[in-house]
Order: structure tokens, then sequence, then C-alpha cells
């Protein structure tokens, strides 16, 4: 993530085409018969779900250099800019619903064509709801933007398969997962000297408030596009990632307050919103990840799921728990890096986004509701 990068979940739900007549299609226009499947994920969000969108742009929030990507099998150990060592939670979800690839970042060379068939990825480190989130890394892809250019990926659907079958394949057949909204709290309002303008000139009321305002008019316009099944995530417990416990100087086993009482602030008025949205924008379906008690079931019990630690990086320098400086070529990096639930000062490791993505595509109503993400797919 973008330097101070949240826990907000990264639910992404990556394409997948249960039969060939999706590429017959693409190469033809023609034989696109509704198989039930799904047809493709379009992924919006921060870096938690970034999959190399910033690598081309002139921007602080990179993780195009080792050793991220250390153990990212599908790059041969190699960065790509996801901001972890090996995949996504949106890249183990598609692996589970039987994807063959993974969905291509829109700013790369290769998003044209039948690539867009699998789905394109819009996420950019540093991005958020608000427009001014973020501004620390100079650029990056505000979900405004990354609306903005599904639009043009909107168009291209319609020449590859033409408009009819274009709507039914994005309405019917494709989900869109938005996980995004710790950076408008981590890198805007509390971000410490930039941010104290806002804090005097607006409550935690108004700008949370500010925040779900934004986002409805997002989701509506996307509903526009023809969007209809949406997974969006909540914010994790961003008070309690390595790089908070550092800059606060806070023991193993505590947490900033502030920021997690913002984030469950915001959390309850998300869950509001979709079931707002759910009964005023016909035939949308909008599923809920509760990103945030499902994060912090792993920090608190982490033993339990085979992790040695919950509070300190595995890549990083400063502080007791390596939280300050990004992981890097010159970072420190543990030996173990399976049995640490952070891999840098901000992100998850790809031994935790396994556990997460699995509670997403088969847990219970405690985590996704109203169901999960294997349902959610044969709807």
């Amino acid at each position: 993530m973008a330097m101070a990068k949240c826990w907000s979940l990264a639910l992404v739900v990556l394409c997948i085409s249960l039969n060939h007549s999706v590429h017959a299609a693409a190469d033809n226009n023609k034989n696109n018969n509704n198989t039930g499947g799904l047809g493709a994920s379009f992924i919006f969000g921060d870096s938690l779900v970034d999959a190399g969108n910033n690598n081309y742009l002139p921007t602080l929030s990179r993780a195009n250099i080792p050793p991220n990507g250390i153990d990212f099998t599908a790059s041969g150990g190699n960065p790509t800019g996801r901001f972890t060592n090996g995949r996504t939670i949106g890249d183990i979800v598609g692996e589970e619903l039987g994807i063959p690839n993974y969905a291509v970042p829109y700013l790369a060379p290769n998003s044209t064509g039948n690539a867009i068939l699998y789905g394109v990825n819009y996420a950019s480190g540093g991005g958020g709801i608000m427009n001014a989130t973020g501004r620390i890394f100079v650029n990056r892809l505000g979900l405004d933007i990354q609306i903005d250019f599904f639009n043009n990926t909107r168009k291209q659907f319609d020449k590859l398969l033409g408009p009819s079958k274009a709507k039914d394949y994005i309405s019917r057949r494709s989900i869109f997962s938005i996980t995004i909204g710790a950076n408008d709290f981590l890198n805007n309002y509390l971000l410490p000297v930039l941010s104290i303008g806002a804090r005097i000139s607006e409550t935690p009321d108004g700008f949370v408030d500010d925040m779900i305002d934004h986002l409805r008019n997002q989701l509506t316009r996307l509903y526009q596009l023809d969007a209809r099944k949406f997974v969006i995530g909540n914010v994790g417990p961003i008070g309690c990632i390595p790089y908070q416990k550092t800059i606060n100087q806070l023991d193993e086993n505590e947490c900033v307050d502030l920021a997690n009482k913002l984030a469950m602030q915001y959390n309850g008025k998300l869950k509001d919103l979709l079931t707002e949205l759910n009964g005023k924008l016909p035939g949308a379906t909008f599923v809920h990840a509760n990103v945030y008690d499902l994060v912090l079931e792993l920090i608190i019990n982490y033993q339990k799921y085979g992790f040695t630690t919950a509070s300190k990086a595995c890549c990083g320098n400063g502080g007791q728990f390596a939280g300050i400086i990004p992981c890097g070529p010159t970072s420190s990096m543990c030996n173990d890096r399976e049995k640490h639930v952070f891999w840098d000062p901000y992100h998850p490791s790809e031994a935790a986004n396994v556990i997460i993505a699995r509670q997403l595509l088969y847990g219970s109503t405690k985590y996704i509701s109203p169901m999960n993400l294997k349902q959610l797919r044969y709807l």
C-alpha cells in the first residue's frame, strides 16, 4: 500500500469463464452462451488490491521493487507492483474459483482485447474515496478516476461482444469489488501536519458523512454503467497495523484507539448505505464484507492460525515493529514469512491473505453477508 495503508479488506473476485464460448464471443462477436458462469472481475480500490497500476504512474507509492513479490510464483519471485510478498486476496479468490489468469491492471499495455474478458484491475496504491486522499504520494488513482477508466472499458466491451451481449455479460455475470476507505483516514484525515487544517474545519462525523456521500454517488455511477453484483469491504482495524503501533510507540497488544474508532464509525454508516442501495437500485446486490471483525480476529488470535506475530512487519525498518520505513531492497526481512500476519508496515502477508480469502469465499454471514463469494458467483 502506499505508505500508510490499511487492512481494509481487499475483497476482490477475479473473473472466471466456465467454457470457451466467452473467448469465441470475443473473437467472432457471437456464440456468447449464458452458462451461468462468472464473466469478469472488475477490481477497484487501493494498494491492498493494486496489481501493478502504480508501476505506470510517477508516484511515491510503488511496490515494483524487491523483495516485494518474492513468493509470487507467477512472476518467478520478481516484483509485479503488488504490495505483498505473494498473492493478494483477489489473486487467491480467483484461483479458488478456477480462473486461469489474473485481472489485468488497467494501465498495463496488455489491457486490451480478449484480456479484459477476465476482468480489469483499476486499484491504485494511495487511492481513496475522496479525491484529496493520498496527495502525499504525488500521483495515485482515486475512486472517481478509477470509475472514469471503467467507463472506457465498458465501451471496449460493446465493441468486443456487441452492446446487447456486453450488457448481459457485465450486469448478470460479472462482479465488482471495491476495497477502499482506509487511506481516507491514514493518508488524509489522520495524516500528520497535512491534515491539521481539515481536522480543524471538519469534525470526524462530518468527514465520515462526506465519505459516505461520495461513495453513494460512486456506486450509483457504476450501477448506471450496468454493474449489478457488488462486493464492498469495510475498513479494517487500521489502528493495529505495525506502522500505527510504531509511530505511536505502543506495546505489542495495543492499538491506536482514534484510528479504530474512526474505522468503526465509517463501517456502521457503510452498512446502512449498502442496505439503502439494495432497496433503492433495482436488480442490484450489494454484499458487505466485515473486514474489521475478520482481521481483528486474526490479529488477536494469531497463534491459533499458525502465526508467531501479528505486530511486527516481516519486511521493513524502524522501531520495535519494523513499522516506519516501507519494504524495499535495503529493508530487513524475516526468514519465516509464513509466520507473520503483516508483510510490511501496512499490508498483510500472503499467508494472512489465504485465511482471509477463504473466509470471504466460504464463510458465514458473520464476516460476509447476505452471502459469501462462492454463493454470489452463482446468483
